[in-house]
């Protein structure tokens, strides 16, 4: 029997160990989909990850850039599945900054409690079809 090597683990097995995807096929999709991204490249779901090699995940609104500290192909608790990289100072700075940015827009959103009325989505119908006419 030819023994596994613990040094080749797939990007979205690493990525799923890591706990960025809930699941490896979510992993997959988002490497496929030009969401992770290894040296600054795009990659393939089977592209093998190296100790220090720099990957940007964007989950999300978050662009995330981690560093590759150690490998696994199990799934463990979120404690040591964080000891596998280190996201660099810059991308926490940029990620802190517009999360405040986003929190701040927010704060002038109407959130309504309830379900409009039928005047109110009558209302509603009418502005967008107005905004429509005018984009013409």
């Amino acid at each position: 029997m030819a023994e596994k090597d613990d040094n080749k683990v797939r990007l979205d097995k690493w990525l799923w160990a890591a706990r960025f995807f809930k699941t490896r096929n979510l992993a997959k999709a988002a490497i496929e989909g030009g969401k992770v991204q290894c040296q600054g490249e795009r990659c393939k779901p089977s592209k093998e990850p190296r100790l220090g090699d720099l990957l940007t995940i964007r989950q999300g609104f978050d662009n995330r850039e981690v560093e590759v500290l150690a490998l696994s192909g199990q799934r463990r608790g979120a404690p040591e599945a964080q000891l596998l990289y280190r996201e660099t100072e810059a991308s926490m700075q940029r990620r802190e900054a517009a999360a405040a940015q986003r929190k701040a827009m927010g704060a002038g959103a109407v959130i309504s409690e309830q379900r409009p009325t039928k005047k109110q989505r009558r209302q509603i119908h009418r502005f967008r079809d107005q905004r429509d006419l005018g984009d013409d």
